[in-house]
């Protein structure tokens, strides 16, 4: 969990960057999204670990970014629906570990896929 929380952090703190920059200038806050096939429970030590990281980056959840939380709570045909709203909310970055992943790059062709495997 571990390696695939660091690589999280790290491909979302480079998506970030530029945004935040922008940010400070123009009052912008970057959004972020988690989109989750289960139940917030499930993935609530990614969540935890991946917040614990962007504090340490600057970043402050509802200071100065935004999160948006989609958990499908085991119902897959849900995550289309979740995704499509994403995309209509203009998130600037999807985190969606699983079938999550896949779902939220069918929805979108603005997205870029960074795969993580644990070891």
């Amino acid at each position: 969990m571990r390696l695939i929380g660091l690589a999280v952090v790290l491909t979302v703190s480079l998506a970030l960057s530029p945004l935040a920059a922008g940010g400070q200038q123009g009052g912008k806050s970057p959004r972020i999204a988690f989109l989750a096939g289960g139940a917030r429970a499930a993935d609530a030590l990614l969540i935890e670990t991946f917040w614990r990281r962007m504090k340490e980056l600057g970043y402050f959840e509802g200071k100065n970014i935004i999160a948006e939380y989609r958990f499908a709570e085991g119902a897959p045909e849900r995550l289309q629906s979740f995704a499509a709203e994403l995309v209509r909310l203009k998130v600037d970055v999807i985190v969606a570990p699983g079938s999550g992943a896949r779902v939220a790059k069918k929805a979108t062709d603005t997205i870029v896929s960074h795969g993580v495997r644990s070891q």
